[in-house]
């Protein structure tokens, strides 16, 4: 939420104050916090372009054209289109920088903001125009979050075995339904009918050169399930999970390579080669994702122990039970 309220928060009376962990405040905030700038917001960040910061809005923004690098995250322009539609001229958002990551989240951004009937113009690449305009109330079916299965459905692979999620929607414009077509490249039978997605494993994941620029989030998972693979493998394109809760790619690379995993960090992502697997402590950087990561390489290492579990409550807090109920043992 630290990157999508900024925005909003330009259209109140009055200072807006954001903070939030050590952890939150490492994270590069810069990218919104200009662009607001750029469209007369008055922003107090200390020169930090971090948390803490204070947004000092005056009831409403003119809006107009700002261009910005979101090379480091969609969540930057899905944030000023969010808010674009209340802006007295709109909004037009122009990506200029490195490739942008995670698309799938920025087509959601837009999918939803015409449910909500918004006029928005995605024609152009790179650029991305919401007139302005009352935006109106929807009924919503919220779909469940599809990245957080991922674990669930990896334990299947690793472990060999049938994982069921019900209600996978067969449509859908979340980046997490990528873990289908991974887990099929990486050995897994895939089965998507109308009631429920079906994976089966047989405790022999293959390896896989595999890009994640869209689906990124998927990275931990993934790499712990090439960290058990027959065969190397290379994850690509996510560059930018270097800037999230933690240094991903820094992170994955320690703890799997404390499992005795040989792991190479790459400019872009890693390259996994699997060796025989020890227990060790695995350390989770309250990163909700390296929790999961975490779970599915103790169900490969027996004995390893998941530093902090309970931070995974960032997005699925009934994790740990869930993750104990389907393979019987203990998270922490």
């Amino acid at each position: 939420m630290m990157r999508f309220l900024p925005p909003v928060a330009a259209l109140a009376r009055g200072p807006v104050s954001f903070d939030g962990d050590e952890h939150a405040r490492t994270r590069p905030m810069a990218a919104v916090l200009d662009a607001l700038r750029d469209l007369s917001v008055a922003v107090d960040d200390g020169g930090t372009g971090t948390l803490p910061f204070v947004v000092e809005g005056e009831g409403a923004v003119d809006g107009g054209t700002v261009t910005l690098d979101a090379s480091a995250s969609s969540q930057f322009v899905s944030a000023l289109l969010l808010a674009g539609a209340r802006y007295t001229e709109g909004i037009t958002v122009v990506h200029e920088g490195g490739s942008l990551p995670s698309l799938p989240h920025i087509e959601m951004t837009v999918e939803t903001l015409r449910d909500a009937g918004a006029e928005v113009d995605d024609s152009e690449p790179n650029t991305w125009r919401v007139e302005p305009g009352e935006l109106l109330p929807l009924d919503v079916t919220v779909e469940p979050d599809l990245s957080n299965a991922a674990p669930f459905l990896a334990a299947a692979v690793v472990a060999g075995g049938t994982v069921v999620v019900p209600d996978w929607p067969q449509h859908t414009t979340q980046a997490g339904d990528r873990i289908r077509d991974v887990l099929d490249q990486m050995g897994a039978e895939v089965r998507l009918d109308a009631r429920m997605l079906t994976v089966i494993g047989d405790g022999h994941p293959q390896g896989v050169d595999i890009d994640l620029g869209d689906a990124a989030e998927l990275t931990p998972v993934v790499a712990a399930l090439a960290a058990c693979a027959e065969g190397p493998s290379i994850i690509r394109g996510v560059g930018h999970i270097r800037g999230h809760e933690t240094d991903r790619i820094a992170a994955l690379a320690r703890e799997l390579g404390a499992l005795g995993v040989e792991v190479t960090e790459r400019e872009d992502g890693l390259r996994i080669d699997p060796r025989p697997l020890r227990p060790a402590t695995f350390h989770t950087y309250a990163d909700h994702r390296m929790v999961m990561a975490g779970a599915v390489m103790s169900i490969a290492a027996p004995g390893t122990v998941i530093e902090d579990p309970g931070t995974v409550a960032k997005t699925l807090p009934g994790f740990v039970g869930l993750w104990e109920s389907m393979i019987g043992t203990s998270a922490g």
